[in-house]
């Protein structure tokens, strides 16, 4: 079982990222559950989702200590990096944290996503580049899971950015 948490604000792609990855885990015969939860404000506002991934039954989809939590910005990793187990992954988005986690025992990635977002042409990519970071450490998906949800599940509108969005989740990963 993974659970984790991707966390953000508003219009960074959390509720996306994570909606992808359920969608991958349903692909590959995993059970999923998912909870999203918004700001008042929501764009711009604050966003995380609550994601759990798993072989087995899933008790409850709230997660108190995540495996693994993805921060895109400052308040996010304020809110959510001491939740984040004894061991766990802690995966930060080092184009907006600078900030120290102050934390021993877990593993921290720092990932620069939004200037891989920014190099492939997109900054609202930045949210893909995380999750390949994720994908790479995840014993339960696969890239190309990731990959081909992505590919189903953007809407039609949105198709010219698919190469884009495939890019920086294999930046991500490659980078993790």
């Amino acid at each position: 079982m993974e659970r984790f948490i991707i966390a953000g604000f508003g219009g960074q792609g959390i509720m996306l990222a994570g909606k992808i990855t359920i969608q991958a885990g349903l692909a590959m015969g995993r059970n999923v559950t998912f909870i999203p939860s918004y700001g008042a404000e929501v764009r711009g506002g604050t966003a995380h989702c609550h994601v759990i991934i798993s072989e087995g039954e899933i008790a409850s989809p709230i997660i108190a200590r995540p495996d693994a939590c993805l921060v895109m910005n400052s308040p996010s990793l304020a809110k959510f990096a001491q939740k984040v187990r004894d061991g766990g992954l802690l995966i930060i988005n080092s184009s907006m944290v600078d900030e120290p986690t102050g934390r021993q025992d877990l593993i921290e990635l720092r990932i620069p996503a939004n200037r891989i977002a920014e190099e492939l042409g997109n900054i609202k990519a930045a949210n893909m580049a995380m999750l390949g970071s994720y994908i790479r450490h995840s014993s339960l998906l696969t890239l190309s899971a990731v990959q081909l949800a992505l590919q189903e599940f953007l809407p039609s509108r949105h198709r010219d950015l698919l190469a884009i969005n495939q890019a920086a989740l294999q930046d991500g990963y490659d980078h993790a």
